[in-house]
């Protein structure tokens, strides 16, 4: 006998008229911007890991002297602020041929200087004085392709040098002691590696934790598409139910209905997501921008979200029919109190001594360790919100004394996992907030701006070059004030290494204008500045800068999205209650204000906890950094706060013409 779910679900969907339509649109949205947003962070962090690899070639492994064919010297110098990445590379004599790094056609010969578009454009546009002259000179350069570039921004040069040039000496493999992983040497017979350049190294860490961070605001706006029209969808499958139908009939035809629905919003956010690739690609993050493919996540992760996507909205629709199944009559009179019970408080607080006894100590916590602690305490306020709504709604309906009060209260003692799913956007964005505005890598250390340091190989040679320093800068054109520093002066960029110290007057472009004139001195090795002693630290305070912001941002569009998309349902939903409720006489202003307030009441108490939460969990990342809590974070997080609740207040402020709209006929609509 052939089932009766697809005609009875095709028929149901038909016969739902506009309003049944309006709930399936805003679904299909929500499915849409959630797997837009899902494969946009699956592509971030996967680019950056491709970004990552593409940098590798720059710190080869060493290999032992009787296998090396050739040399390979990596230092970088700064221009404008921005690093340069500078591969020297010299073929040793009596050796086998080298196979060219990635991205050249073939390994550089002495004098050949490679570079990448965005530095070539860099040469063009600046004078020699503040650049070009740092490298030999050529007649032409050479061009690195895409294949040894993590980025079409990104500043990079290889310059072919003789084995005895002092850029390849094992002098310039020793720029200072700041960090190794910017100046190094080695023997090398090929360019494979696993370690990545430092500018790129901490890119895809960073972006996986706004990833887990962004993912539960985007599974809460896709189990909100999930139970878009559920209580349409209660009294027509209930009506079934007492006709007849089995559970299982009434299951597979909300499955179908919401597979259908949310498959076709998931492919449209996907279909979105594949058009919008050239433009995304613009975005800068990290060292610039990206190449798109870097940014094309693959078919089977393509189809994975989609897929994902539709199984989360169509479990969220399942499971609000459990009581049509169990109890059809009750849903058909509307006799669900949906009480909520006080295991979810219990679980709550056990998962919070779990997370306190895991995080005591020294606090030092591997990332996958963090990364679950984070998962688990979203998992447990996903169980502890609605019996906190639930609670305060009694508490407040004791002590109501506005109509609107009482109504609000009703409604969040009456429903409230619901009212939860309205909320728990921007409740669980409180955690982020609270978390990036407190958190801090970056550490204070001194600053010496305005001063390019030359190293040299003792105090004579500071000496001589001191007096070479003044010629040249003088030349040049730069003011500047040249010493000579010694192993018993801490207090320069040099550090107690012996050299000379030039503070230069004028901004950037004479300090570029200074490098490029001492580079001489340097015996192979580039002048440096402050930005070159800082760039291990800059580097991932800029790269958590920028991805906190990004989290906040769209952490917070999806909350408003989610809470506004609910709101509206709601409206849909309640549509026979709200015409009651006119016929009896409340006035729409003190139902618009009863919405509005049974948003206000739970996000009050709920997100402040979250918020103390996102606190707590910083101060847990500053301590196993080893740095200190941002102080000025408070003010930002009031600030994230208040725009956050603004935004989702506005969100629901605009379902108001359909509450308008549905109640205009209330004699209709509360048949």
């Amino acid at each position: 006998m052939r089932s009766p779910v697809l005609p009875l679900t095709w028929h149901l969907a038909r016969s739902s008229g506009r309003r049944g339509l309006q709930s399936q649109l805003l679904a299909a949205g929500a499915a849409a911007v959630g797997s837009f947003l899902m494969l946009l962070m699956i592509a971030a962090s996967l680019g950056a890991g491709a970004r990552a690899d593409h940098t590798t070639w720059r710190t080869p492994d060493a290999v032992p002297a009787k296998k090396a064919t050739a040399v390979q010297a990596t230092t970088v110098t700064h221009v404008r602020g921005e690093p340069v990445t500078v591969v020297n590379l010299a073929q040793l004599p009596g050796r086998a041929a080298t196979s060219a790094p990635p991205g050249l056609d073939g390994f550089p010969k002495r004098g050949e200087v490679y570079v990448s578009p965005a530095l070539a454009d860099l040469l063009h546009k600046l004078p020699a004085g503040q650049l070009a002259d740092r490298f030999p000179k050529t007649t032409s350069y050479g061009t690195i392709g895409a294949a040894g570039l993590a980025s079409p921004d990104e500043l990079v040069a290889v310059v072919g040098r003789a084995s005895g040039d002092a850029a390849v000496s094992k002098a310039a493999g020793n720029q200072n002691y700041y960090d190794e992983d910017l100046t190094g040497r080695a023997l090398v017979s090929g360019f494979s590696s696993t370690r990545p350049s430092v500018f790129t190294g901490t890119d895809q860490g960073t972006v996986l934790l706004g990833v887990v961070l962004l993912a539960m605001p985007v599974v809460v706006l896709a189990s909100a598409a999930g139970r878009l029209g559920a209580a349409r969808r209660e009294q027509q499958l209930a009506a079934l139910r007492l006709a007849g139908a089995t559970p299982r009939q009434i299951l597979g035809m909300t499955a179908v209905e919401a597979a259908g629905v949310g498959a076709a919003g998931a492919l449209a956010g996907g279909l979105v997501y594949i058009a919008l690739l050239p433009a995304l690609a613009e975005v800068p993050y990290g060292v610039g921008g990206w190449y798109p493919g870097q940014l094309w996540v693959g078919p089977g992760w393509f189809a994975a979200v989609v897929l994902a996507v539709t199984v989360l909205i169509t479990v969220s629709a399942v499971t609000t029919l459990r009581q049509v199944a169990v109890s059809p009559l009750g849903v058909a009179q509307q006799a669900d109190p949906r009480r909520t019970r006080a295991i979810r408080m219990v679980l709550f607080v056990a998962v919070l001594l779990c997370i306190w006894i895991s995080t005591g100590g020294d606090g030092r916590l591997k990332t996958r360790q963090m990364l679950v602690l984070l998962a688990l305490f979203y998992g447990a306020f996903w169980l502890f919100g609605p019996w906190v709504v639930d609670r305060l709604g009694r508490i407040v309906a004791r002590r109501a004394k506005t109509p609107a009060t009482l109504l609000a209260a009703r409604r969040l003692s009456d429903d409230p996992r619901a009212v939860w799913r309205t909320v728990s956007g921007l409740v669980l964005v409180g955690f982020v907030a609270g978390f990036f505005s407190v958190s801090t890598l970056g550490s204070e250390g001194p600053s010496h701006r305005g001063q390019v340091a030359v190293i040299t190989a003792n105090a004579a040679d500071a000496r001589h070059a001191a007096a070479e320093a003044r010629t040249k800068l003088r030349r040049a054109g730069v003011t500047a004030t040249v010493t000579v520093t010694s192993e018993d002066a801490y207090d320069s960029l040099l550090g107690g290494v012996d050299g000379v110290i030039a503070q230069v007057s004028g901004g950037q472009e004479r300090i570029d204008t200074a490098v490029t004139a001492l580079t001489p001195l340097g015996s192979g090795r580039f002048p440096f500045t402050q930005e070159y002693v800082s760039a291990s630290d800059d580097t991932v305070t800029a790269r958590v800068t920028t991805v906190s912001t990004a989290t906040l941002v769209l952490s917070f569009l999806v909350a408003a999205a989610s809470a506004g998309l609910t709101a509206a349902a709601n409206v849909l939903d309640r549509r026979r209650v709200y015409g009651l409720l006119r016929l009896a006489g409340a006035p729409l202003d003190v139902l618009d204000r009863a919405r509005t307030r049974e948003t206000v009441i739970p996000l009050a108490v709920l997100a402040g906890g979250t918020t103390a939460m996102g606190a707590f969990g910083a101060m847990q990342l500053n301590k196993a950094a080893g740095t200190t809590i941002n102080s000025s974070g408070a003010v930002e997080l009031v600030i994230c706060l208040a725009v956050g609740m603004l935004t989702v207040l506005a969100a629901i402020t605009g379902s108001r013409p359909l509450l308008r709209r549905v109640t205009a006929g209330a004699a209709q609509t509360a048949e």
